[in-house]
């Protein structure tokens, strides 16, 4: 019987995918298992066309897919949401660079008695995580806090870090020189190199179409473009595509981060037979006869990736001074394992140079992975349980207060130097209707006219926007004090600046009279906040569960998760 067209097959997958994924949902499985299960039965039913030798056919649409799994890995990386985290997410890619991938070559290597070669390849795959799981998830579990940022910032930093080591261990295999790990990481830098001049390039291109000739009703397809031509050009001029994909979304998050999210909800509706598509070739790549030999392998691949990963979190999140609930449980919330994994085992099988490691890697991959997705989720909500961050995506009184939105410590030698550095990192942090320097005048002409040193360390200078409904506002600690001339006498240890439109009048005498009277009658709380060690601490006191000053509200929607 003649193969059957490309068109006629990909429908044939997409159907049955569909069908597999809806049928694991119902049994309360995670669809992503259905559609690896369906790849798997489709494999075994040998139809024509549809046979090991015939995937490459569909090479492009899992290319596009998994270019706009990176593109959005990339999009989630915003430097203004990053702002307080740099230090434990540097640590945290630092260990995860390191510990994960080491810790399940060498449990695979000792354990599974796998050759080095095959064991590192899939300690760089351990590596990956699954941004999407994860967000949904966090949405459920309708999760905030300084556990919940930390844990949507580092999904996609870790993906990227998984990509950046898959690429040094290949180059480590590929090396004829035997140069060894210098020349293989110099070849990662260039790597990156090209990647991020192919993606950015494409970013600006886009971009720059965008504000001049291209409409917004084209906006999406702009973007699919983008996506495409990252994907193609880095094909063309040797660079990595999964890499080039990731900087464009970077590049564009950061640039117009009103554009990447067009482009995740232009595709959104689409979202389910990509993934449907994705998933399910990614199965039928799986030799089930080889499985039952490589349970063992497959089992040491998910307990040393959650060891190496818990590990890593704990050694990253001590470094960084977090509190105890981020060292304890970050490591479990990164079990999930999603996409970025699923495409660098497909960038495996498409590498001739690997054809002895093709099944082995597939197979343990492919079946760990169904493994990570079954366990994965529950793995993340117990953590999200234990932090006790569920439940407090409910809109509160500071919920204006982010942890990118406060500043330890705080200097300045005056009152008017303390208010222009807050005023500066508002400006950095928020979207004002009008410039820093306006802002300024207005808090400085505010606060000459009536000045709001509260006393019990508290200073709260305020100044109107003329648009906008909500509030704004930074916070500055000091944890030394600063001797501003408070009417009792005592340094100032916590300084709100506050932005108000008309709106949000009510809501501002609300925080106002708040934190006055909290600040006035709660010594404990005082002295928890004014010896923040760092940002995340100070958010912990501010929202804590028995913060009685920060009120839920009714009637407010609250922000959206992401």
């Amino acid at each position: 019987m003649p193969a059957a067209p490309p068109l006629f097959g990909l429908a044939m997958v997409l159907a049955a995918g569909i069908v597999g994924g809806e049928l694991a949902f119902r049994a309360r499985l995670p669809r992503v298992t259905g559609w690896i299960a369906t790849g798997l039965a489709l494999r075994a039913a040998t139809l024509p066309g549809l046979g090991g030798e015939d995937l490459a056919r569909f090479a492009p649409f899992t290319d596009f897919v998994l270019g706009y799994i990176a593109f959005t890995v990339g999009a989630a990386l915003r430097r203004k949401t990053l702002r307080n985290a740099e230090s434990r997410l540097a640590f945290l890619v630092l260990a995860e660079a390191v510990v994960t991938p080491a810790a399940v070559a060498a449990a695979l290597h000792v354990f599974a008695r796998l050759d080095w070669p095959v064991a590192w390849v899939l300690g760089a795959i351990a590596v990956a995580g699954a941004p999407g799981t994860t967000v949904v998830v966090v949405q459920e579990a309708r999760a905030r806090g300084v556990f919940t940022k930390t844990l949507l910032a580092a999904v996609p930093l870790i993906d990227v870090v998984a990509v950046a080591v898959f690429a040094f261990v290949l180059a480590t295999l590929h090396d004829a020189t035997g140069a060894g790990w210098t020349s293989a990481l110099a070849s990662v830098g260039a790597e990156m190199g090209k990647a991020a001049a192919v993606g950015v390039g494409v970013a600006l291109a886009v971009l720059a179409g965008l504000s001049t000739i291209i409409g917004p009703a084209f906006l999406g397809p702009a973007m699919v473009t983008a996506i495409v031509a990252s994907w193609g050009i880095a094909e063309l001029t040797g660079a990595s595509s999964i890499l080039s994909c990731t900087f464009c979304g970077v590049a564009v998050g950061n640039m117009q981060h009103y554009t990447a999210r067009a482009t995740k909800a232009y595709l959104q509706p689409f979202g389910g037979v990509l993934f449907a598509g994705f998933f399910t070739f990614a199965g039928m790549r799986l030799d089930f006869a080889m499985l039952p030999p490589l349970l063992g392998p497959v089992l040491v691949f998910v307990a040393a990736r959650v060891a190496g990963k818990a590990a890593a979190a704990y050694g990253a999140m001590t470094l960084s001074r977090m509190p105890g609930p981020l060292r304890r449980y970050l490591g479990l919330a990164f079990w999930p394992h999603g996409g970025v994994a699923v495409g660098l085992i497909l960038l495996v099988l498409e590498d001739p140079r690997l054809a002895a490691i093709h099944d082995t890697v597939a197979t343990v991959g492919l079946a760990a992975l169904a493994i990570n997705q079954l366990a994965g989720p529950f793995a993340t909500k117990i953590a999200l349980a234990r932090t006790g961050e569920t439940g407090k995506n409910r809109p509160r009184l500071l919920d204006f207060l982010s942890e990118e939105h406060i500043v330890v410590p705080l200097e300045g030698r005056d009152a008017t130097e303390v208010i222009a550095r807050l005023v500066d990192h508002l400006d950095r942090t928020h979207h004002l209707p009008v410039s820093k320097e306006v802002f300024l005048q207005r808090v400085l002409a505010r606060e000459a006219e009536a000045p709001t040193l509260l006393g019990h360390g508290l200073m709260i200078p305020h100044g109107e926007l003329a648009s906008g409904r909500r509030i704004r506002g930074v916070l500055g600690i000091s944890p030394e004090g600063l001797d501003l001339g408070a009417p009792d006498g005592e340094p100032v240890h916590a300084v709100f600046l506050l932005a108000t439109p008309p709106d949000a009048r009510d809501r501002h005498l609300e925080v106002l009279s708040a934190l006055a009277s909290t600040f006035a009658r709660d010594p404990t709380l005082r002295e928890q906040l004014f010896r923040a060690k760092n940002a995340a601490h100070a958010y912990r006191v501010l929202h804590a569960e028995d913060a009685a000053f920060n009120d839920y509200l009714d009637g407010v929607p609250p922000e959206p998760v992401g």
